[in-house]
């Protein structure tokens, strides 16, 4: 892990972007040990989750990760996710996190000194560029062990640093257990999965 322990730290968590991540490479993350491998190895400020939630459900199997996550050392951040019919009828979800994921970043780049960004969506380049140029540094997490690469080629250069979900695993995640529901702290959200696929510009 290429962070200095004195350096003040944060974890940006693109929720959608590390589950197709995490599910691409066949591994859970367990956030409760991803958590403490950080705060073992880094002065740790804050883990933020972003998220979107599909508001006319009434009941989201995503809610037990987000409870969970709030309550044990995350930050979680939720917005409405939007559901619409494309051209050809079928209902798609729409709940792209960019944006409020950036301007927290940009807004709280006084207070870290590195920010680790969980995402490999292209779109996230112009953000690390611009900590960089307040003197930030930037780590981003994503995978390249994939056949399809999970995160842009401009955005793993523009990091100053690149670790691999693969790699980060081999700590925090596990194989997930085949036919059996999965804890709340590393249930699969179905809402995640759908905007993994809708908004994934790993490319």
């Amino acid at each position: 892990m290429s962070i200095d322990p004195r350096e003040k730290t944060v974890l940006f968590i693109d929720g959608a972007n590390l589950y197709a991540t995490s599910k691409a490479i066949g591994v859970d993350i367990d956030y409760r040990r991803l958590l403490a491998e950080f705060q073992s190895k880094a002065y740790l400020l804050r883990a933020y989750y972003y998220t979107a939630l599909v508001e006319d459900q009434e009941y989201s199997s995503i809610r037990p990760l987000i409870d969970w996550l709030d309550y044990n050392g995350f930050t979680v951040v939720t917005k409405p996710a939007k559901e619409f019919t494309d051209a050809s009828g079928r209902r798609k979800i729409k709940g792209n996190m960019d944006i409020e994921l950036t301007v927290d970043a940009l807004e709280m780049s006084q207070y870290y000194d590195h920010l680790v960004l969980f995402s490999g969506d292209g779109d996230f380049t112009a953000l690390v560029a611009a900590l960089q140029r307040k003197g930030k540094r930037v780590t981003v997490v994503s995978t390249l062990t994939t056949p399809t690469p999970m995160i842009a080629d401009d955005l793993r250069r523009q990091a100053d640093f690149f670790m691999d979900v693969a790699d980060l695993a081999k700590t925090v995640g596990r194989t997930p257990p085949p036919e059996r529901a999965s804890a709340p702290a590393e249930r699969a959200a179905p809402v995640d999965r759908a905007m993994a696929t809708a908004d994934h510009k790993g490319s």
